[in-house]
């Protein structure tokens, strides 16, 4: 217990999930908490019931894509406890799973809005942040589809393969400046993302991981813990592989 005790600690698409999963982990050893996301009576529910706990822990509402969102968020986190240590770029979504040539522009659109802008807006308001209040990290969610190339789900696919470079871009303007930029790349995680994809299609990724299953939200939440806490505190630009074997094939 105590990993990231006292850090303060910005979690995006906390409302549920695999972010949900983070904003518990996070809580339970030691950090400060702001949980955000559009889901507002879930992530209130979640604030609730660990401050409840006894924990440090608080939700607002944040649209990722939103420049004035984020502007707000970073200002209250810094308000409420004077810094900000740690910041866990986790909100995305799947979007339409087409392919290249079915693709419409609204689709590509939303995706890069939130699944890349979210992220890039996010680096861009609390790394400077976390520099001037004594440094700190950052943890991008990333994919093994940023990693490996499948057919269909074009967008998501290139919003996840941008998310990794822009990880790494990051890290190398921060190395000397107390700010580490990571990203973990999960296989299959059984959240309500996977849900939306069908049993099928899930049985099929599952047999295709050499573990041959799915991951627990926990699972991945706890290699972001590490990349978070002074435990990894020599590592930046890295990308965590947390697939079960999936990409070593």
């Amino acid at each position: 217990m105590g990993r990231v005790q006292d850090k303060v600690t910005i979690i995006t698409g906390a409302a549920r999930g695999q972010g949900e999963s983070h904003a518990r982990l996070f809580a339970q050893e030691g950090a400060k908490v702001l949980l955000t996301d559009v889901l507002d009576e879930q992530g209130e529910q979640v604030a609730a019931a660990l401050r409840a706990a006894g924990h440090d822990v608080h939700y607002t509402s944040l649209n990722v894509s939103s420049e004035e969102g984020w502007a707000a968020v970073v200002a209250e986190a810094e308000h409420r406890w004077g810094r900000i240590d740690v910041l866990i770029n986790n909100a995305g979504i799947v979007g339409t799973m087409k392919s290249v040539a079915d693709e419409l522009l609204e689709g590509w659109q939303k995706m890069t809005a939130i699944n890349q802008q979210g992220v890039f807006l996010g680096i861009k308001f609390a790394a400077p942040v976390i520099e001037r209040t004594g440094g700190g990290a950052i943890v991008n969610t990333c994919s093994i589809n940023g990693t490996v190339g499948n057919p269909g789900g074009f967008s998501y696919q290139a919003s996840k393969g941008a998310v990794k470079m822009m990880t790494r871009a990051a890290a190398m303007e921060y190395a000397d400046r107390g700010v580490r930029v990571n990203s973990v790349s999960p296989g299959l995680v059984m959240t309500h993302m996977a849900e939306q994809e069908g049993a099928e299609s899930n049985r099929e990724f599952s047999e295709a991981t050499p573990m041959k299953r799915a991951a627990q939200p926990l699972e991945v939440s706890y290699g972001v813990l590490y990349l978070a806490s002074d435990e990894a505190s020599y590592v930046t630009g890295a990308d965590l592989l947390i697939d079960g074997g999936y990409t070593a094939q």
